[in-house]
């Protein structure tokens, strides 16, 4: 049975897939790691050391053909799209082979751009119109 695995470390669309997966029946695992520990009620959680990249890789080896990913990190993304998941982001952006490459391409020039003194302009505030974007997004992909 497909399932749906959060990237659940600073996630702030948590309670809002747990609110749809139980609408449409599916079930949720949370994986974060231990300086990010939370426990929902409606959802399975597991917590992984805590290290760099840590949570991406145990989740990535769990994930399976069909598996709804909440994720932020394009790199995670790329690696479920690769075992054949569906991963989606938290603000409803279906990660695909069409927009996953651009992504990495933006990520890889903002990093150089850091890491050569430059500074980059961090995200929006999040806005309800995110939540409900998401939430359109990720119940399209549930109901089908």
């Amino acid at each position: 049975m497909a399932k749906i695995l959060i990237d659940a470390d600073g996630c702030p669309v948590v309670d809002l897939t747990i609110a749809l997966a139980e609408r449409f029946n599916w079930p949720v695992l949370l994986i974060c790691d231990t300086s990010h520990e939370m426990y929902r009620e409606g959802a399975e959680t597991l917590t992984v050391s805590k290290g760099a990249d840590a949570v991406d890789f145990v989740l990535v080896n769990r994930v399976q053909p069909g598996d709804v990913v909440v994720t932020q990190d394009y790199g995670l993304a790329a690696m479920v799209l690769a075992k054949r998941g569906v991963p989606i982001d938290q603000n409803g952006r279906v990660y695909n082979e069409e927009n996953i490459g651009q992504l990495l391409h933006g990520r890889h020039v903002a990093k150089k751009i850091r890491q050569s003194g430059g500074r980059m302009k961090g995200p929006k505030k999040r806005q309800q119109a995110d939540n409900e974007k998401f939430r359109d997004s990720l119940a399209h992909i549930l109901g089908t």
